[in-house]
């Protein structure tokens, strides 16, 4: 299965016929049962990918609570991208929440070819700041949600305080 079809996958739309033949064989894939942690937050960001089927959850544990269920990717949808900002260390989880399959694109192989290839490079990082700037988005409402969780429509606190 592999690269079958990358060019109808979000993240390469926009790249030349010879650049997605450069990308291909950077490409690896790795399938993922359902429960089976992709990677863990902290772990050493080593690879972005690229989920081609199934559906993958993005979990973030903060230091002084439960972990928060931040984003569901789904196939198409870009993940791990520490590794493409060269974060030494994944600042989320990502665990398959079904059987899944992506492709994976190594930090050594995205800087390979953004040297190599500067405007496919260029292309990849644009939509990948896309996918960055709508999980942003996204977390922001979520945590909205949860520091006004428990306030009734007037503003006060459920228990009739005052905040």
């Amino acid at each position: 299965m592999l690269r079958q079809g990358i060019a109808q996958l979000p993240f390469f739309r926009d790249l030349t016929g010879d650049q997605l033949a450069r990308i291909q064989p950077l490409l690896t894939e790795e399938r993922f049962h359902a429960g089976q942690v992709v990677f863990d937050q902290g772990h050493a960001a080593s690879r972005l990918y690229i989920l081609v089927e199934g559906q993958v959850v993005i979990r973030y544990k903060p230091y002084d609570g439960p972990p928060l269920d931040v984003t569901h990717v789904p196939p198409g949808g870009v993940f791990g991208w520490s590794a493409a900002l060269q974060r030494q260390n994944y600042t989320s989880a990502a665990v398959a929440e079904t059987d899944s399959t992506a492709y994976c694109l190594s930090t050594d192989a995205l800087q390979s070819l953004c040297c190599q290839d500067p405007q496919a490079g260029a292309v990849l990082l644009e939509h990948l700041a896309t996918v960055i700037a709508e999980r942003l988005r996204a977390t922001h409402a979520q945590i909205l949600g949860l520091l006004t969780q428990g306030l009734d429509a007037n503003g006060d606190c459920g228990k009739g305080e005052t905040p």
